[in-house]
């Protein structure tokens, strides 16, 4: 069998768990790839006693193994958008196809990175940067090719959902339960890229321009973490059938362009994604012809990433063994380059959702006529409403809303005259809520 030779950077918890998953799936990789997979050189800083290399190059220095003449496939595991992307760059220069999980990389240098990739006759390979083992990049790029996308959601962050999957279980707040994610190596030091969006919002970027065949636009996504949700919001969207999760989403409002959004969203508690707690990750894609499908799996850890980054390496090496030419190579982002549309991406106060509305209001005669008519005015319905007896020494109420879906520059106008409002007692909440249909 002809010998296709990997070269891993990064032999941490996903370089290790794919060294370990290379060498115990052998044979099965090899009968997939119809060649023979072999690790030839790895990078690493230091060793990992995990892995027994010993039959492979080791060096300190990761650029050794971009310029590595026998190297065919490099994989890219260290993370970060700056070595990384000098050491992808220096692998596509020296005539290597490039395998990587890093969704940061992708999404704000992709369109760059392909460029040079497509120049340099060989491909860019990304399945494992998001939702870890589950297979959505080429589940868009190939299963289903033959859709034009309408919209997709996903909950592409493990810690805030694990986070939000507690503060409904166990009632916590969540400054305790991201105090124990990172006790349980759920969240870093500094959770700022999970709970605030940030990596949630890398991965929408690289879904939406597989699914609508654009160019990557990170700068364009609007990102709203989940560090200000409260657990009597958790409580009061159960009690209408609602579950909060943390969804990136991206639709195609014709005529108009590209929604690209990634916040807290109320979704029916019927609805299968709804039920996906703890770490897990999943995404619900609907496609004309198709319907809605939902792709549900292990978003991160080191084997369900490496199964990702495996899978990649078995299609290269499967064309490079069968002698394919760089026409054959699948073009990075699905479609060809000169097919990739440049959509407008909509400003969020162009985006249309219902929403969930929290306030606290004055427990006096004829206060919700005066919300309802503020509300009315600005075009939006009232579609189910709880009021909450006062507490014990309070002279407010809560008041919970769910309105019917309106621009979001509708509902910013009326919040800030309900608001205004000198029955109304503090700020209101607003949490965007999406049915999913």
């Amino acid at each position: 069998m002809k010998r296709i030779n990997i070269g891993i950077c990064g032999l941490g918890t996903v370089g290790g768990g794919t060294f370990n998953v290379l060498s115990e799936n052998r044979r099965e990789i090899n009968a997939r790839a119809l060649c023979e997979v072999q690790v030839a050189h790895v990078g690493a800083r230091s060793d990992n006693p995990a892995c027994n290399t010993d039959a492979a190059k080791v060096s300190r220095d990761i650029f050794a193994v971009a310029q590595d003449p026998d190297v065919d496939i490099l994989v890219e595991l260290i993370g970060g958008t700056t070595i990384a992307k000098d050491l992808v760059e220096k692998a596509l220069a020296n005539g290597k196809h490039v395998v990587t999980a890093n969704k940061a990389l992708i999404a704000e240098h992709g369109n760059e990175l392909f460029a040079k990739a497509a120049e340099a006759g060989v491909s860019i390979n990304y399945e494992a940067a998001v939702a870890g083992g589950i297979p959505i990049i080429s589940a868009l790029r190939d299963g289903l090719s033959a859709n034009q996308v309408e919209w997709l959601a996903g909950i592409i962050n493990g810690t805030g959902n694990f986070i939000l999957t507690e503060m409904r279980d166990k009632g916590r707040d969540f400054a305790d339960v991201l105090a124990e994610a990172q006790e349980l190596g759920y969240a870093e030091a500094d959770p700022t890229f999970d709970v605030e969006g940030i990596d949630a919002a890398h991965k929408l970027v690289i879904l939406a321009s597989l699914a609508f065949g654009m160019p990557l636009q990170y700068n364009g996504v609007f990102c709203e973490g989940i560090s200000k949700i409260e657990p009597m919001d958790v409580e009061y969207a159960n009690e209408l059938g609602y579950r909060i999760k943390h969804l990136g989403v991206a639709r195609k409002v014709e005529g108009k362009g590209i929604e690209l959004r990634v916040h807290p969203t109320l979704i029916p508690e019927s609805r299968l994604i709804a039920n996906v707690d703890g770490v897990m990750n999943s995404v619900l894609v609907k496609g004309n012809a198709v319907g809605p499908t939902l792709f549900y799996g292990a978003g991160a850890g080191a084997l369900p990433t490496a199964s990702a980054v495996v899978s990649d390496i078995v299609r290269v090496a499967r064309q490079l063994a069968a002698g394919a030419g760089t026409d054959s190579m699948m073009p990075s982002l699905g479609f060809a380059d000169n097919k990739l549309q440049d959509f407008n991406i909509l400003p969020i106060e162009e985006a249309e959702t219902a929403f969930y509305l929290r306030l606290p209001v004055a427990d006096e005669p004829g206060a919700l006529s005066k919300i309802a008519q503020i509300l009315s005015e600005a075009g939006i319905s009232i579609e189910a409403l709880i009021q909450k007896e006062p507490a014990e020494g309070q002279s407010s109420v809560s008041v919970i809303m769910l309105t019917s879906r309106v621009l979001e520059k509708q509902m910013v106008a009326a919040a800030k005259d309900i608001e205004a409002l000198d029955i109304v007692e503090g700020e209101l909440t607003r949490i965007r809520v999406e049915a999913l249909k």
